[in-house]
């Protein structure tokens, strides 16, 4: 099993989509976490996701995580399945809870109540790539599938 979770192969095409999914998403784990780029934090974030949108606490943990540990694993290359997987689902809920009621499209024009979904579309998209194909080419998933053939 361990060996399948970290199995890839010298791909270019997911080195790129690893290293800007998680460039995307790093700000967004970092305002979560401490609060940078204009966030909240971690007890502030805890709290919208538990009180305000009643998630159990252990689920808003892992949201948070998976947006911030889970994109330095994901932009190192470790355990890219599983970093993927969790923005994946982070992705999933929030398109479902937040951003569907409003349609496909982003508001460009500021026209529309809220976001679309289409982003998260394209995130879950990229974050299947890598579930599939695992961290590409300069991966530590690479690194230590080499080691264990």
């Amino acid at each position: 099993m361990f060996k399948k979770l970290v199995r890839t192969n010298d791909d270019t095409a997911m080195l790129v989509l690893r290293l800007f999914l998680g460039l995307v998403f790093f700000p967004h784990g970092m305002q979560k976490v401490f609060g940078w780029f204009g966030g909240i934090g971690f007890s502030a974030t805890m709290d919208i996701f538990t009180s305000k949108a009643g998630f159990p606490a252990a689920l808003a943990f892992l949201a948070i995580m998976a947006e911030s540990l889970g994109v330095v694993a994901l932009i190192a290359g470790f355990f890219t399945r599983i970093a993927a997987f969790g923005i994946g689902v982070n992705m999933i809920v929030c398109a479902l809870g937040n951003h569907v009621k409003n349609g496909f499209f982003m508001n460009w024009m500021g026209t529309q109540k809220g976001e679309g979904f289409e982003y998260h579309l394209l995130a879950v998209a990229i974050s299947a790539a890598l579930i599939i194909s695992g961290g590409g080419k300069w991966s530590l998933d690479g690194l230590i599938d080499r080691k264990i053939k």
